[in-house]
């Protein structure tokens, strides 16, 4: 007898694709645009004045590199989720995250300010990126599939999702100019809701 996870991935256009292109088409626009900017980052500092910028700021990014790695990871690891939960709860988990990863942002920073530890952050700083959002998709994919064998360069063979995703988190949050207070905010809402979608998932025998 084998089992597998009923899947509610439908037809038409993937969620993934519109949210790369949302993505490219603000990282032109706002190339040629850069007065757009400080109105669409998320600045903590700001955050009263400006609360539409904790959803706008998961769609922009500082530099050619930062899109290009985040939505290679948000088409990889999108698609292994979306197959297995369906466009609903793939949306959830994903600005679900993106928000709480903005949210952790917004406290830790201001408590790096308070307490003076400058490895929390400081709230006028600003977040831009999709990496939290990405970071929830990652994080579910961990609890339900976390022996899925992926390929991190430079290794030159496969290792368990589980491994790539936590090792990565701990890598990326000690480099310079990395978010990685959005990074843990999403990692930990993936994982809140990996594990409620591997218990209420339904199952076919055959």
């Amino acid at each position: 007898m084998r089992v597998r996870y009923r899947s509610s991935y439908g037809s038409g256009i993937s969620p993934i694709l519109v949210l790369i292109i949302i993505n490219l088409l603000l990282f032109i626009i706002t190339s040629f645009a850069s007065s757009l900017r400080p109105l669409l980052w998320m600045w903590p500092v700001a955050i009263l004045s400006q609360p539409w910028t904790i959803l706008t700021s998961m769609f922009m990014h500082g530099g050619f590199w930062h899109i290009f790695a985040n939505m290679i990871t948000l088409y990889f690891f999108g698609n292994s989720l979306l197959q297995l939960v369906g466009q609903g709860r793939f949306l959830l988990v994903y600005f679900g995250g993106g928000i709480l990863g903005n949210i952790f942002y917004i406290v830790i920073t201001f408590l790096g300010e308070a307490s003076g530890i400058g490895f929390l952050g400081s709230p006028f700083v600003p977040v831009v990126g999709a990496s939290g959002a990405i970071f929830a998709l990652a994080g579910a994919l961990v609890f339900m599939r976390p022996k899925l064998p992926v390929l991190i360069f430079p290794i030159p063979v496969p290792v368990p999702l589980w491994i790539a995703v936590l090792g990565g988190f701990l890598i990326l949050s000690f480099l310079p100019y990395v978010a990685w207070q959005a990074h843990l905010g999403g990692l930990l809402f993936g994982l809140a809701f990996g594990y409620i979608f591997k218990r209420r998932s339904r199952y076919i025998f055959f």
